[in-house]
């Protein structure tokens, strides 16, 4: 590698190693029920409801009581109120505080099957006492690790988990005008026509997901390094705060996004689908056909096209060839497939 190679990639490490602070501590399994119960211990809106079901409970206190090794807990100290808040492991403390409260009876124990149908309580006394002096280790990070260095955090511990997707964790962080904007643009009727996503993609709001990714990428790739996640991550955050000082701007984004949508009804025959019948909307097809269409009005606001022209540009092994998975994401290939929609609508013409 060049020595320019070299000296980017330790600037990036230094830099990102900067947002990252922390001291680890241990705690007992008391002391850890008791700041839940008392709500000393905060859970962020960026984490799922509480979703583990009774059997997976009770296998985890099953692992606390036969002392097998329990994951860290990642924590964020917030100085200015002193509470900690749950970065990562907020349903395994929640169920030590339902065990330990007696709201939670234990089944499906293999090892230990004479506790099934079992509560703290039932255990004697001298058991209880053993279980609520373990300890569970946890890292807190300080008050200078941002949110996104936070949320990533997460991300990268649960990763093939059941935890919540990007579109849910920026509901859930990033609340504000523009935020409320995408949400309801979601659930435009002509974008949802021509935008079908799966009943699972809706519970994982994929529709937002996909208005998201049209507004950052429309306003451009400037600050995209590869990094679909933390880019609009950073593009709503910053929009929030636009969309704040400039209200009138909401009025100049429906537009765009109306207009937009007016000419995929009119010019797609299969809007964002790959098929006749398909219930799903390929992101990369999505990216490439919205994005691309926006930026060809941008320079020719009447633009008119057959959907028999469309339909042999997006036929073409050309565009089959950008919108293939493999890089996908990186900044080469999102542009390429965005441009290559918007010159030859723009070529068709």
């Amino acid at each position: 590698m060049t020595l320019e190679f070299q000296r980017s990639a330790e600037d990036q490490i230094l830099e990102y190693s900067k947002k990252i602070d922390f001291y680890t501590s241990e705690y007992t399994v008391e002391i850890l029920a008791q700041k839940i119960a008392s709500g000393e211990y905060t859970v962020p809106a960026y984490q799922r409801e509480f979703t583990w079901d009774d059997p997976r409970k009770s296998k985890f206190i099953e692992s606390l009581v036969i002392g097998l090794p329990i994951p860290f807990v990642f924590f964020w100290q917030n100085d200015e109120t002193g509470e900690l808040e749950i970065v990562d492991g907020s349903q395994r403390l929640r169920t030590i505080e339902e065990y330990l409260n007696n709201r939670l009876v234990l089944n499906g124990l293999d090892r230990l099957d004479s506790l099934n149908d079992s509560r703290f309580n039932d255990l004697p006394l001298s058991r209880q006492r053993k279980i609520k002096n373990k300890s569970i280790r946890g890292i807190v990070l300080s008050e200078n690790t941002d949110i996104e260095s936070r949320i990533d955090l997460f991300e990268r511990i649960n990763t093939g988990s059941k935890v919540a997707n990007s579109a849910e964790v920026r509901r859930g962080v990033l609340q504000g005008s523009f935020m409320n904007f995408i949400i309801k643009n979601a659930n435009n009727e002509v974008f949802r026509r021509l935008a079908p996503v799966s009943d699972k993609q809706e519970k994982e709001r994929e529709p937002e997901e996909l208005v998201a990714r049209f507004f950052a990428y429309s306003d451009g790739l400037d600050d995209y390094k590869d990094d679909v996640s933390p880019f609009i991550f950073r593009y709503i955050k910053k929009m929030n705060c636009v969309f704040e000082e400039q209200p009138k701007l909401e009025d100049e984004y429906n537009n765009r996004f109306e207009m937009m949508l007016r000419f995929i009804d009119s010019s797609f025959e299969l809007g964002f689908r790959k098929t006749v019948g398909s219930k799903t909307t390929p992101r990369a097809r999505f990216e490439a056909i919205s994005v691309g269409s926006y930026l060809a009005l941008k320079e020719k606001p009447d633009l008119k096209m057959t959907k028999e022209l469309t339909s042999e540009i997006l036929g073409s092994n050309e565009f089959k060839a950008e919108i293939r998975s493999d890089g996908a994401n990186s900044i080469r290939r999102l542009e390429g497939r965005i441009n290559f929609i918007r010159n030859a609508l723009l070529e068709k013409a």
